[in-house]
Protein backbone atom coordinates (compact mmCIF):
# COMPACT_ATOMS: atom_id res chain seq x y z
CA UNK A 1 0.00 0.00 0.00
CA UNK A 2 1.25 3.54 -0.30
CA UNK A 3 -0.10 7.06 0.61
CA UNK A 4 -3.10 8.40 -1.40
CA UNK A 5 -2.82 12.09 -1.31
CA UNK A 6 -6.15 13.12 -2.92
CA UNK A 7 -9.66 13.62 -1.72
CA UNK A 8 -11.28 14.95 -4.60
CA UNK A 9 -14.15 13.56 -3.12
CA UNK A 10 -14.19 16.91 -1.23
CA UNK A 11 -14.87 19.02 -3.97
CA UNK A 12 -17.55 17.03 -5.38
CA UNK A 13 -19.75 17.36 -2.23
CA UNK A 14 -19.35 20.20 0.00
CA UNK A 15 -16.63 23.15 0.94
CA UNK A 16 -15.30 21.38 4.44
CA UNK A 17 -13.22 24.59 5.77
CA UNK A 18 -10.44 24.00 7.27
CA UNK A 19 -10.41 23.59 10.53
CA UNK A 20 -8.76 26.90 12.74
CA UNK A 21 -4.96 26.65 13.88
CA UNK A 22 -5.72 25.47 17.56
CA UNK A 23 -1.85 25.72 18.76
CA UNK A 24 -1.51 29.33 20.77
CA UNK A 25 2.11 29.80 20.22
CA UNK A 26 0.82 30.33 16.46
CA UNK A 27 -0.87 33.54 17.47
CA UNK A 28 2.55 35.83 17.58
CA UNK A 29 3.87 33.99 14.57
CA UNK A 30 0.62 34.59 12.62
CA UNK A 31 1.60 38.35 13.55
CA UNK A 32 5.09 38.10 12.67
CA UNK A 33 3.88 36.97 8.90
CA UNK A 34 1.18 39.60 8.72
CA UNK A 35 3.62 42.19 9.24
CA UNK A 36 6.87 40.44 7.69
CA UNK A 37 8.18 43.15 4.85
CA UNK A 38 7.83 41.61 1.35
CA UNK A 39 10.93 39.87 0.12
CA UNK A 40 10.06 39.49 -3.90
CA UNK A 41 9.81 41.03 -7.00
CA UNK A 42 5.74 40.93 -7.54
CA UNK A 43 6.55 41.74 -11.50
CA UNK A 44 8.34 38.53 -11.29
CA UNK A 45 6.95 36.10 -8.35
CA UNK A 46 4.63 33.37 -9.23
CA UNK A 47 3.23 30.35 -6.91
CA UNK A 48 4.04 26.70 -8.31
CA UNK A 49 1.60 24.23 -6.44
CA UNK A 50 3.58 20.76 -5.92
CA UNK A 51 0.45 18.06 -5.16
CA UNK A 52 0.67 14.89 -3.20
CA UNK A 53 0.94 11.67 -4.81
CA UNK A 54 -1.89 10.21 -6.14
CA UNK A 55 -3.24 13.34 -6.93
CA UNK A 56 -5.10 13.36 -10.16
CA UNK A 57 -6.62 14.80 -11.92
CA UNK A 58 -5.15 17.70 -10.25
CA UNK A 59 -8.03 19.80 -10.71
CA UNK A 60 -10.52 17.78 -8.29
CA UNK A 61 -7.72 17.37 -5.51
CA UNK A 62 -7.64 18.87 -2.57
CA UNK A 63 -7.41 22.53 -2.14
CA UNK A 64 -5.41 22.80 -5.45
CA UNK A 65 -7.41 24.54 -7.39
CA UNK A 66 -8.91 26.64 -5.09
CA UNK A 67 -5.71 28.31 -4.23
CA UNK A 68 -4.84 29.14 -7.84
CA UNK A 69 -7.75 30.77 -8.12
CA UNK A 70 -7.59 32.56 -5.19
CA UNK A 71 -3.78 33.41 -5.61
CA UNK A 72 -4.46 35.09 -8.88
CA UNK A 73 -7.65 36.39 -8.17
CA UNK A 74 -6.57 38.08 -4.80
CA UNK A 75 -2.85 38.51 -5.08
CA UNK A 76 -2.87 38.86 -8.66
CA UNK A 77 -0.37 36.74 -9.42
CA UNK A 78 0.57 33.98 -11.23
CA UNK A 79 -0.23 30.27 -9.72
CA UNK A 80 1.04 27.36 -11.62
CA UNK A 81 -1.08 24.02 -10.91
CA UNK A 82 -0.40 21.51 -13.91
CA UNK A 83 -0.66 17.95 -13.80
CA UNK A 84 2.16 16.22 -12.48
CA UNK A 85 4.12 13.07 -14.60
CA UNK A 86 4.33 9.97 -12.50
CA UNK A 87 1.81 11.25 -10.28
CA UNK A 88 1.07 7.98 -8.25
CA UNK A 89 4.53 7.40 -7.10
CA UNK A 90 6.30 11.07 -7.57
CA UNK A 91 9.72 9.67 -8.13
CA UNK A 92 11.86 12.71 -7.60
CA UNK A 93 14.21 11.72 -11.10
CA UNK A 94 10.84 12.32 -12.73
CA UNK A 95 9.13 15.31 -10.64
CA UNK A 96 12.14 17.48 -10.17
CA UNK A 97 13.47 17.71 -13.72
CA UNK A 98 9.59 18.58 -14.63
CA UNK A 99 9.20 21.49 -12.19
CA UNK A 100 12.52 23.02 -13.13
CA UNK A 101 11.59 22.63 -17.09
CA UNK A 102 8.25 22.71 -17.41
CA UNK A 103 6.73 24.52 -13.96
CA UNK A 104 9.97 27.39 -14.51
CA UNK A 105 10.88 26.94 -10.58
CA UNK A 106 13.12 29.88 -10.21
CA UNK A 107 14.70 32.52 -7.90
CA UNK A 108 11.31 34.47 -8.65
CA UNK A 109 9.04 31.21 -7.58
CA UNK A 110 7.32 30.29 -4.24
CA UNK A 111 6.72 26.60 -4.21
CA UNK A 112 3.82 25.45 -1.90
CA UNK A 113 4.50 21.74 -1.32
CA UNK A 114 1.80 19.10 0.05
CA UNK A 115 3.08 16.07 1.34
CA UNK A 116 5.25 14.58 -1.63
CA UNK A 117 4.92 17.54 -2.98
CA UNK A 118 6.96 19.29 0.03
CA UNK A 119 9.47 16.76 -0.35
CA UNK A 120 10.59 17.46 -3.83
CA UNK A 121 10.24 21.55 -3.15
CA UNK A 122 12.40 20.76 -0.45
CA UNK A 123 15.15 18.60 -2.63
CA UNK A 124 14.61 21.29 -5.18
CA UNK A 125 15.71 23.59 -2.77
CA UNK A 126 19.31 21.71 -2.30
CA UNK A 127 20.39 22.46 -5.54
CA UNK A 128 18.47 25.60 -6.36
CA UNK A 129 17.77 29.08 -5.46
CA UNK A 130 14.11 29.79 -5.01
CA UNK A 131 11.75 32.61 -3.68
CA UNK A 132 10.34 30.64 -0.73
CA UNK A 133 8.67 27.45 0.36
CA UNK A 134 6.02 26.42 1.69
CA UNK A 135 5.95 23.28 3.38
CA UNK A 136 2.42 21.23 3.99
CA UNK A 137 2.47 18.05 5.68
CA UNK A 138 6.14 17.18 5.05
CA UNK A 139 8.21 14.27 6.16
CA UNK A 140 11.66 13.89 6.06
CA UNK A 141 11.69 9.67 6.22
CA UNK A 142 9.85 6.93 4.41
CA UNK A 143 8.00 5.78 7.14
CA UNK A 144 8.89 2.23 6.00
CA UNK A 145 6.45 2.46 3.06
CA UNK A 146 7.85 0.79 -0.22
CA UNK A 147 6.26 2.89 -2.68
CA UNK A 148 7.56 5.96 -0.10
CA UNK A 149 11.21 4.41 -0.68
CA UNK A 150 10.80 4.29 -4.47
CA UNK A 151 10.29 7.61 -4.73
CA UNK A 152 13.51 8.60 -4.01
CA UNK A 153 13.53 11.51 -2.12
CA UNK A 154 14.75 9.53 0.96
CA UNK A 155 17.79 7.78 0.17
CA UNK A 156 20.12 10.29 1.62
CA UNK A 157 20.21 12.73 4.34
CA UNK A 158 19.09 15.87 3.93
CA UNK A 159 21.15 18.61 3.60
CA UNK A 160 19.13 21.68 5.62
CA UNK A 161 21.90 24.21 5.63
CA UNK A 162 21.68 24.10 1.94
CA UNK A 163 18.17 24.58 1.79
CA UNK A 164 17.73 26.82 4.07
CA UNK A 165 19.96 29.02 2.37
CA UNK A 166 18.54 28.75 -0.98
CA UNK A 167 15.13 29.71 0.25
CA UNK A 168 14.08 33.37 0.97
CA UNK A 169 11.83 32.13 3.75
CA UNK A 170 10.05 28.68 5.03
CA UNK A 171 6.62 28.55 6.21
CA UNK A 172 5.53 24.67 7.55
CA UNK A 173 1.75 23.60 7.80
CA UNK A 174 1.96 20.56 10.00
CA UNK A 175 -1.19 18.06 11.46
CA UNK A 176 -0.12 16.85 15.25
CA UNK A 177 -3.18 14.48 14.69
CA UNK A 178 -1.95 13.54 10.87
CA UNK A 179 -3.28 9.79 9.95
CA UNK A 180 0.00 9.39 7.70
CA UNK A 181 2.71 11.30 9.15
CA UNK A 182 3.92 11.05 12.44
CA UNK A 183 4.47 15.06 14.25
CA UNK A 184 7.68 14.29 15.02
CA UNK A 185 8.51 13.86 11.56
CA UNK A 186 7.36 17.86 10.74
CA UNK A 187 9.13 18.70 14.38
CA UNK A 188 12.58 17.69 12.64
CA UNK A 189 11.86 19.69 9.48
CA UNK A 190 11.27 22.38 11.35
CA UNK A 191 14.50 22.21 13.28
CA UNK A 192 16.53 21.35 10.55
CA UNK A 193 15.12 24.71 8.41
CA UNK A 194 14.60 26.88 10.94
CA UNK A 195 10.51 27.17 9.61
CA UNK A 196 8.08 28.53 10.85
CA UNK A 197 5.97 26.17 12.08
CA UNK A 198 1.99 26.68 12.16
CA UNK A 199 0.63 23.49 13.74
CA UNK A 200 -3.09 22.21 14.13
CA UNK A 201 -4.83 19.89 15.50
CA UNK A 202 -6.88 18.65 12.32
CA UNK A 203 -6.75 14.86 11.70
CA UNK A 204 -6.93 14.95 8.03
CA UNK A 205 -3.66 15.68 6.56
CA UNK A 206 -4.90 18.79 5.36
CA UNK A 207 -7.12 17.04 2.16
CA UNK A 208 -9.87 19.57 2.43
CA UNK A 209 -11.02 21.69 -0.73
CA UNK A 210 -9.74 24.90 0.86
CA UNK A 211 -6.81 26.26 3.15
CA UNK A 212 -7.44 29.77 3.58
CA UNK A 213 -3.68 30.03 6.24
CA UNK A 214 -2.27 29.19 2.91
CA UNK A 215 -2.48 33.08 1.83
CA UNK A 216 -1.43 34.63 5.17
CA UNK A 217 2.65 33.70 3.93
CA UNK A 218 1.65 34.45 0.64
CA UNK A 219 0.30 37.63 1.22
CA UNK A 220 3.40 39.09 3.58
CA UNK A 221 5.64 37.90 0.78
CA UNK A 222 4.40 38.73 -2.05
CA UNK A 223 4.13 42.76 -2.56
CA UNK A 224 0.81 44.55 -3.00
CA UNK A 225 0.06 45.99 -6.49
Amino acid sequence: AFFLHCASHLLLTSVRPSTPLALSSNKQLYNHMATAPASLDRSKTKVIILPGNGCTPIMRCNWYAWLQKTVESELGVPCILKEMPDPMLARENIWLPFIRDELGADVNSILVGHSSGAEAAMRLAETQRVGGLVLVAACHTDLGVETETIAGYYNRPWDWERIRGNCGFVVQFADTDDPFIPFHEAQTVHSGLSSELLASTRGDHFMVSALPELLLPLRARIPPA
